[in-house]
């Protein structure tokens, strides 16, 4: 059952425990919309707007996150998310897709099409994180680590005060942007946080990348500085065809938020 947000035109979803936002499109095809560390699905919602109807979209709340079951296992790998997309899908019955994932999302889109390459028609990786290749029983990189400890110590709420502004490209221009990804961030569960950082330790995009071979772009923003347009260069060139490449002038880290219309533009490109 899903009831529709009168003023957005945009269904909220719940199906085996992950919650779901969708839109149904006048064409044919989907977007998956997969969202990053601080985020949830409603940050999607000014790129679902600057899409367009034609064609269906669906952003998760990643299991952990807002009411989503977390999963079974302490320590997940991007694989296990990509798992949990897999049955999400199934269960709606969307046999392919374009996915497309934003930060940390990315590590879990990557790991779905190269687990799942028949489900997928296209792939976009938005200010992608690389991953931290850290092996199943080994610490987590200090740097890493430091994320769990400090939502832990301060709380959402005061996590998200500190952390929101170094998300957004021009902060002081995008006051509205800066609120909207503090907004987010405080309402992360810290035990889904947790889950998702030891995911982002785990992961390896650019080995997930290696075996896609589907159409693929990589976008990032020119100010990013928590996953920097370097980043997003060496995963372009991992993919083994020619993925497109760019760099949105004056966005940062919440790209999809700071600059929806460019990046809607772009991802109408794919198929």
């Amino acid at each position: 059952m899903t009831l529709p947000l009168q003023k957005t035109a945009i269904e909220r979803g719940d199906i085996a425990g992950i919650e779901f936002l969708r839109r149904p499109g006048s064409g044919a095809g989907t977007l998956v919309l997969l969202h990053g560390i601080g985020s949830n699905a409603r940050s999607f919602e000014p790129l679902m707007s600057a899409l367009g109807d034609a064609r269906s979209l669906l952003a998760w709340n990643a299991p952990g996150y807002g009411g989503s079951r977390a999963l079974p296992v302490p320590a997940p790998t991007p694989r296990h998310y990509a798992d949990a997309l897999k049955d999400m899908l199934d269960r709606l019955e969307i046999a392919t897709a374009t996915i497309v994932g934003h930060s940390l999302g990315c590590l879990f889109a990557a790991s779905f099409t190269a687990a799942y390459p028949e489900r997928v028609r296209a792939v976009a990786l938005l200010s992608p994180a690389l991953g931290y290749r850290v092996a199943a029983g080994a610490p987590l990189p200090p740097t890493v680590q430091s994320r769990i400890d400090e939502i832990e110590s301060l709380g959402p709420t005061a996590f998200a005060a500190k952390r929101a502004a170094r998300l957004v490209g021009e902060p002081e221009r995008h006051p509205h942007v800066v609120e909207a990804v503090r907004q987010a961030m405080a309402q992360v569960n810290p035990p889904g946080y947790a889950q998702a950082v030891r995911a982002l330790g785990a992961g390896d995009l650019l080995a997930d990348i290696a075996r896609i071979t589907m159409p693929a772009l990589v976008a990032v923003g020119s100010n990013d500085v928590i996953t920097p347009p370097d980043n997003a260069r060496t995963a372009c060139a991992a993919f083994p065809r020619t993925a497109a490449f760019h760099e949105i002038a004056g966005a940062g880290h919440a790209m999809p938020q700071e600059q929806p219309d460019a990046v809607a533009r772009l991802l109408s490109q794919l198929a």
